[in-house]
């Protein structure tokens, strides 16, 4: 009778943990390369994308009070500037018709700056020359002030002319002055006088 040729291992078991090992590894493996839920795209869009009401309502405030601040000092500066080239444009009209005067009368330059407006009739006391509110002496913000020099055999040969804002800092910045040269010049703190400088 023959005898079994397939040897009987001796000692213990086959060992199986290795073989477990591998398997834990190959899931574990699975598990990281599985995908997760998808993500929308526009879930981060939209968290970057505008501002939110209270962010858009702090910029209108802000805007706001710049243009409080800013809209009232252009306004202010314009209205300046407007005034004063007015009030040289006016120097100029009273030079002009002041010489106008004395070629018509003869009396050399008015006595006041009414007698070049319109008071009634055509004549030496109401010469037509200027329209009455610049006669009156105060026009567009400024105040103006004529003084004559003495009359020399009853004819008035010089005189002065001074244009002063009426608010000083808000109806104008610069005074003027003039006489019967024709030079207008201006001071930015006083009455200007014949020693300043003249207006370009």
């Amino acid at each position: 009778m023959l005898k079994s040729a397939i040897p009987v291992a001796s000692g213990s078991p086959p060992n199986m943990s290795n073989g477990s090992s591998i398997a834990m590894s190959i899931t574990r493996t699975r598990l990281r390369l599985a995908p997760g839920p998808a993500r929308n795209p526009s879930d981060r869009d939209s968290k970057q994308a505008g501002f939110s009401a209270f962010e858009l309502l702090a910029i209108v405030a802000i805007i706001l009070i710049i243009a409080a601040i800013a809209v009232p000092n252009l306004l202010l500066r314009s209205r300046r500037i407007a005034n004063e080239a007015a009030a040289v444009g006016s120097l100029r009209m009273i030079n002009t018709e002041c010489v106008t005067y004395s070629g018509i009368y003869h009396v050399g330059f008015p006595s006041t700056l009414a007698v070049l407006g319109s008071a009634g009739a055509l004549s030496s006391t109401s010469a037509q020359l200027i329209d009455n509110v610049l006669a009156s002496g105060a026009k567009s913000g400024y105040t103006f002030t004529y003084v004559t020099g003495v009359a020399v055999d009853g004819v008035i040969r010089t005189y002065t002319l001074h244009a002063s804002p009426i608010t000083p800092g808000q109806t104008g910045l610069r005074y003027f002055y003039t006489n019967q040269l024709g030079i207008i010049r201006f001071n930015l703190s006083a009455l200007a006088t014949v020693s300043d400088a003249p207006v370009q």
